[in-house]
């Protein structure tokens, strides 16, 4: 008898975590109908026996008004709005929608429930019940990635502490800088700060001086703010650069074997003479035939930068050369 009473609380114990799950999957997608196979495949459920469990379940989560079956068979979250996973978009009014790849619609954020999320971030939102002719509304309740962490801005200087205020929607916090971490900014420039903690209940995020870009309308410093504010990488590592200092200029025997030979070819490169780098070139000859041939000659990169170097990785991570008005942000050294 009492081995009995032990596989029964064990059932019912499997039971509720069955039930646990099932709703999960509803609650994690609450503008979306599922019938108890789709639930069971969600949770990767093949066995029959399961399955009707599951369908089950789904009728009791129904009785309970947890759920509300919208076709024959097919049901829907009722009273829970659920988690969701998105973007944050900021708007100029402090308020942000939040778009989310599996619903139809973005979710708005009052200012108020953004809980410290930034322009960009992804972010984990509770999904409020939609109220009758409403759109869809939520709170961030947990910042899952920062879409960045350092910002452009103006610091401006008051006794032992500072402010670094920034002109972008992106920031629309003033970050607070302590006097130790001030670095030798003085009051009015431009610098970049990054964040280094935001607790829970203060309004202003707490940060450091990593860089100071020097006073503000001067040339060098706004080409230099432009390349912070987009994030774009102007410096490469010693390491970096010790790796392309490794690649040699010289043509071996062995290139000669493995390639084609055209400096017999009349080939000139159309890239200008103040151009950072010749990879680009058209060549020209007459064939027996009588026609004109025209060739497109590109520069074989993978040549000298191999799969999984450190130049690759780094090749990879910037993805492109940046041209600036008066300068480059080379893809490699």
């Amino acid at each position: 008898m009492a081995k009995k009473k032990k596989k029964f609380k064990k059932a019912l114990i499997k039971k509720a975590d069955l039930s646990n799950k099932v709703l999960g999957v509803f609650t994690n997608n609450p503008t979306r109908n599922f019938n108890y196979k789709q639930i069971a495949g969600q949770l990767g459920i093949k066995d029959s026996g399961t399955r009707r469990i599951i369908a089950q379940i789904i009728e009791e989560l129904e009785t309970k008004e947890n759920l509300a079956e919208v076709y024959t068979g097919k049901f829907k979250l009722k009273r829970k709005g659920g988690f969701v996973i998105g973007k944050v978009d900021l708007t100029a009014y402090g308020s942000a929608y939040v778009i989310v790849d599996s619903l139809n619609e973005d979710v708005f954020i009052a200012q108020a429930n953004l809980n410290h999320a930034l322009q960009g971030d992804t972010v984990k939102i509770f999904l409020f019940a939609r109220r009758k002719n409403r759109r869809l509304e939520g709170e961030v309740v947990e910042v899952l990635e920062r879409a960045r962490k350092t910002f452009v801005g103006l610091i401006q200087i008051t006794g032992k502490y500072a402010f670094v205020v920034s002109e972008k929607k992106q920031m629309p916090y003033d970050i607070f800088i302590p006097q130790e971490k001030i670095k030798n900014a003085q009051d009015g420039q431009k610098v970049v700060a990054q964040i280094t903690d935001w607790p829970q209940n203060v309004k202003n995020p707490f940060g450091e001086i990593i860089e100071v870009l020097g006073n503000p309308g001067e040339h060098e410093v706004e080409i230099r703010a432009i390349l912070a504010e987009f994030e774009l990488p102007y410096r490469f590592t010693d390491d970096i650069i010790n790796a392309a200092n490794k690649i040699p200029e010289e043509i071996s025997k062995k290139d000669y074997a493995d390639r084609k030979d055209f400096r017999s070819v009349p080939t000139f490169t159309i890239d200008p003479e103040d151009a950072k780098d010749f990879d680009d070139a058209i060549s020209i000859r007459k064939k027996q035939n009588g026609n004109w041939e025209v060739g497109i000659h590109i520069a074989d990169v993978t040549h000298y930068v191999h799969p999984n170097t450190i130049l690759d990785k780094e090749a990879y991570s910037r993805g492109t050369s940046v041209y600036l008005v008066d300068r480059v942000v080379p893809m490699l050294p």
